[in-house]
């Protein structure tokens, strides 16, 4: 047992690392596909949101996504790590995932780390959709709000043993709890910001691109690599065979996003677009985030499939209804999100989910999976786009949350942090 102890120890810490390190990743991404005028105060975001994430996780949001409570909420011991762990590696409510994995082996601090990694991850989904035109401030407040209070409530719900729990909603490793609650805090920030100046002219879309797809790229291949701990360190345990089978449901999704997301914009674009096959590549990932350890490889690829040419129908459709996402967070993080949630509920399998009656729609298993996965989908939408609606118009009120027109003309590295990406590059009008 002591080996045991040594080896899930070292696992969960190792996979929280990948995790953390994809923090590198959204930097890379979002600031690549921003222009390079905003360069520095993405990378500052993306720098500062973890160390407000860690903040505000350890001072409450473990407390209230873990400690015991009630259906809704966790209600003792919010402060610091002071009350009950009922985290997903010892709580009843997993037990029954994997026989093999001893659920109450891994100590609370690695446990902690693991989930903080998570938590931050959902609040740097948010830097993406609302960049070139946020206040730095506003966006670090509403971080600071969302990983605190937004994120663990609806986390509570789901892997802290409450009502979606207790349901039969399941959310293996965070379509919901992470990317999609990340998602529609982002749609809110953009609904509010509104578009970027001249995103919109004589109410046609005008293509803004971004100033450096090497970055983006780059950026995109250490996010891939991060799922990697993402996925398979949901175990929370050492258990070889679930963590290689994750690793190739993991895998396959995303190539299938990649190639079923550049098939789809040479269509109907008329190019291989390169920015769509990365975030076909993302929303894979997302897609098959929740149902990993639940699906075959063959289910795998058909998810990834489906999320590459969703991602692109889905920037696409966000142009449109002029919200302006510079770099496609929503259509990757919400859209792929609900999706993953749901293709849970359509391609799970009895024989992947010991001690349960989880077959998908697919797999003869009835409705009852998929009603319970659509009712997590509609509950976590609903309250985390009414309350992150919510946060943002007071951040708003009190501190304002866009930019002057002319710091935003000249760019917010200049007006927000008094220093420039490329100094030494010649500016071309």
């Amino acid at each position: 047992m002591e080996n045991k102890v040594i080896l899930d120890t070292l696992w969960v810490l190792f996979t929280a690392m990948l995790v953390f390190f994809m923090n590198l990743g959204f930097g890379m991404v979002e600031s690549g596909f921003a222009r390079s005028k905003n360069a520095v105060n993405i990378l500052s975001k993306n720098f500062i949101v973890f160390a407000i994430s860690s903040l505000a996780f350890w001072v409450v949001g473990w407390g209230l996504m873990f400690s015991d409570g009630n259906d809704f909420l966790g209600l003792s011991g919010i402060y610091g790590l002071s009350g009950a762990d009922n985290s997903p590696a010892s709580g009843d409510e997993y037990s029954g995932v994997y026989s093999a994995i001893s659920w109450a082996t891994v100590p609370l601090l690695a446990k902690f780390f693991f989930q903080l990694v998570f938590a931050g991850t959902a609040a740097t989904i948010v830097s993406g959709a609302v960049a070139e035109r946020i206040k730095y401030i506003s966006f670090i407040v509403f971080s600071f709000v969302l990983v605190g209070f937004l994120y663990p409530t609806t986390g509570h719900w789901i892997w802290g043993g409450g009502w979606l729990a207790k349901l039969g909603f399941w959310d293996f490793a965070g379509s919901t709890v992470v990317h999609s609650v990340g998602g529609w805090a982002a749609l809110t920030g953009a609904m509010i910001l509104g578009p970027r100046i001249g995103k919109y002219r004589d109410g046609k879309i005008s293509p803004i691109p971004g100033h450096n797809m090497t970055s983006a790229t780059l950026g995109a291949l250490v996010l891939w690599l991060g799922w990697f701990g993402f996925n398979p360190g949901s175990t929370m345990a050492a258990d070889p065979s679930s963590i290689a089978r994750i690793c190739i449901t993991t895998n396959s999704a995303a190539i299938a996003g990649i190639l079923s997301s550049t098939a789809v914009a040479w269509i109907v674009l008329g190019k291989p677009d390169l920015s769509m096959t990365i975030n076909g590549c993302l929303a894979g990932l997302v897609a098959i985030t929740a149902p990993c350890a639940f699906v075959s490889v063959e289910s795998s690829l058909i998810i990834g499939a489906v999320a590459g040419a969703l991602v692109v129908f889905a920037v696409i459709s966000f142009d449109k209804i002029k919200i302006d996402d510079p770099v496609g967070a929503i259509s990757v993080h919400l859209v792929n999100g609900i999706f993953g949630t749901l293709a849970l509920g359509l391609f799970a399998q009895d024989s992947l989910m010991p001690g349960t009656t989880g077959n998908g729609l697919f797999f003869g298993g009835g409705f009852n999976l998929f009603t319970n996965q659509v009712i997590g989908v509609a509950a976590v939408g609903v309250f985390t786009f009414i309350v992150s609606f919510i946060v943002w118009m007071i951040i708003k009120k009190i501190i304002g949350l866009r930019v002057s027109e002319a710091e935003e003309i000249e760019g917010l590295d200049v007006g927000e942090h008094g220093m420039e990406a490329y100094p030494d590059f010649e500016k071309v009008s």
